[in-house]
């Protein structure tokens, strides 16, 4: 009888050491720091800085993506947009919730592109995807539909932080000057010093969104000149004033998608 009561007493330690050792993993795995693409930096602080937080809501559940995988057969007349999200999607999958901009809107984001009659390609990237690896991937891509006949003036890439680095990279190894590209929230100055000092220019028509409260990327200015004469076409930039910083990738915002359908269907 003394051996049994040893047991089980023994049992319920483990299972109080189990529990405790679970929950702190649990709430481990939800902090997302959201660092940028190409280098972690330190915070610049705009003036009059928002810093919005939001109740957790329960997600949406996980969407099939297969209608925006890269397409069997290619319209040469179609137009065609990559949407490259976040990297909070590649941390937690889909769905995917921050605690401070709350639930990532991959299917509505999605869903809102491809309403203005755009063939959108999009997909989840893996955790910890080598941003260069994917935008050669992404190039291959482009240079199907540039094969098949499609105009460059009818590509467009959108990235959302990460996924504007990576845009980054498709711009400057693609070499192409028709194609468009609209970065999202990607030009912290050591980001843009960094690229710079890798001799990383843009080409093409390429497009800088970011809110004015963003704490994590700021101007491509210094980005943009840098690449004047050496391919880049046109280039503009739009600060927003939605007051969510970095939180205006999160949500199928007019404020960015409405710009972003003008800038890829006015060459």
């Amino acid at each position: 009888m003394y051996f049994k009561i040893r047991y089980r007493q023994l049992a319920i330690v483990i299972l109080l050491v189990a529990c405790v050792t679970g929950c702190k993993i649990a709430q481990s795995e939800t902090t997302n720091s959201y660092p940028l693409a190409i280098s972690e930096t330190a915070p610049i602080l705009p003036t009059h800085s928002i810093v919005p937080t939001f109740t957790p809501a329960r997600p949406t559940p996980a969407f099939d993506v297969s209608d925006y995988v890269f397409p069997a057969s290619i319209d040469s007349a179609g137009e065609y947009l990559f949407y490259l999200h976040g990297k909070t999607i590649e941390d937690q999958g889909i769905p995917a919730v921050s605690p401070d901009y709350g639930e990532y809107e991959y299917r509505e984001i999605l869903e809102s592109l491809s309403g203005y009659g755009f063939v959108v390609i999009s997909e989840p990237r893996p955790k910890n995807t080598d941003s260069l690896e994917y935008a050669r991937r992404v190039i291959e891509q482009i240079t199907t539909l540039l094969d098949a006949g499609v105009p460059a003036h009818n590509i467009t890439v959108v990235g959302a932080s990460k996924g504007a680095g990576i845009a980054i990279f498709v711009s400057h190894y693609l070499e192409n000057p028709n194609v468009n590209f609209v970065l999202l929230a990607i030009c912290a100055p050591v980001t843009v010093e960094q690229l710079i000092q890798d001799q990383i220019s843009l080409y093409g028509n390429v497009l800088s969104i970011y809110d004015y409260a963003d704490g994590l990327a700021g101007s491509c200015q210094e980005l943009f000149s840098f690449s004047e004469g050496k391919g880049i076409s046109r280039h503009d930039e739009l600060i927003l004033n939605v007051g969510t910083g970095h939180g205006i990738l999160y949500k199928a915002l007019d404020e960015w998608i409405t710009p972003t359908i003008e800038w890829a269907r006015n060459p």
